[in-house]
């Protein structure tokens, strides 16, 4: 029996690239050394590396158009696309595993979405304003008097005249009219909170209003407490990353947000601190600037598996 695959589609991305890298031949010592690393890094690499496997040697097996693209397409892109819907889906007899209980298929069915490394804008009408970060996905629904946004992943920026409601996995945000940026992480949301007021309604909760310039998170650990914006809250709708003082480690995973593939972080390095402003656009340029202002070296696996180490 099938049951639902337990990975992000980031990681099913990476899972297909690796799996299209030795379809092409025989992987060199560097390139082995870097799969193995990326398959060694997390528990859900090895579920979706083992996923990819199956769902590989059962592809032959199949007649329909999406197995034979995965198969034959005529360019790499197309391939890859293929596969990465395969291995999302499953590939059984139906090619699925009964869509409503799968946790990926959502954001795949959104009424929006914004790829890896783009910036979204929806217009909602009357003045109000959608926007959607790097690997994002929002379903949208404005029916009279209703106007609700579900945040299905990733992170958004809201500017309302009007009232609204946005559901996220861990609660319920409510506002007459606000400016506020939602991000949906796996075990909790931060919202934080530029104009006006929004009341908040965690799962299992009960309301609190969280005023102008304050952020918080919460999720199944509880409501946190309500601190004063960081530097970086809503610095994406401007294509920025902003750092002050921050971890190193945590500043490659967050733009590793805006990446394809894998930004890995020497552990010997990830506690070096960072401050600056930095343009989303050119994530190589960024790179670039770390060799000159931290004792870094970054090398270049592949195109999508990059560390950032101790220079010698």
């Amino acid at each position: 029996m099938n049951t639902p695959a337990d990975f992000s589609t980031q990681v099913a991305e990476q899972a297909v690239h690796w799996l299209m890298e030795m379809q092409q031949g025989p992987l060199n010592p560097r390139q082995q050394q870097a799969w193995q690393r990326w398959h060694d890094a997390h528990s859900e690499h090895q579920r979706a590396w083992a996923h990819i496997q199956r769902v590989n040697q059962r592809l032959r097996g199949l007649s329909s158009p999406l197995a034979h693209a995965a198969l034959n397409a005529p360019t790499s892109t197309s391939r890859r696309q293929a596969l990465k819907l395969l291995l999302i889906l499953g590939a059984g007899s139906a090619l699925t595993w009964g869509l409503r209980e799968h946790n990926v298929l959502p954001p795949l069915l959104a009424d929006y979405r914004s790829p890896v490394g783009q910036r979204h804008t929806v217009p909602l009408g009357s003045g109000d304003q959608l926007q959607l970060n790097t690997a994002s996905s929002v379903d949208v629904r404005l029916e009279g008097s209703q106007r609700l946004i579900r945040l299905l992943e990733g992170e958004m920026l809201l500017t309302a005249h009007q009232p609204f409601q946005v559901r996220t996995a861990h609660g319920l945000l409510t506002t007459q009219g606000a400016r506020l940026n939602v991000r949906q992480f796996a075990d909790h949301t931060l919202v934080a909170v530029f104009e006006g007021r929004v009341e908040l309604t965690a799962d299992g909760g009960s309301p609190l209003m969280l005023p102008s310039a304050r952020q918080l998170g919460f999720g199944a650990k509880g409501v946190g407490t309500a601190l004063p914006l960081d530097a970086n809250s809503g610095a994406w709708t401007d294509g920025m990353l902003v750092a002050a003082h921050m971890r190193l480690g945590d500043f490659l995973e967050e733009l590793g947000r805006y990446r394809r593939g894998q930004l890995h972080c020497d552990a010997k390095v990830a506690d070096l601190l960072i401050s600056g402003t930095y343009p989303l656009d050119d994530s190589e340029r960024i790179l670039q600037l770390l060799e000159i202002s931290l004792p870094v070296k970054v090398r270049r696996f592949t195109r999508y598996w990059v560390s950032v180490e101790a220079r010698a």
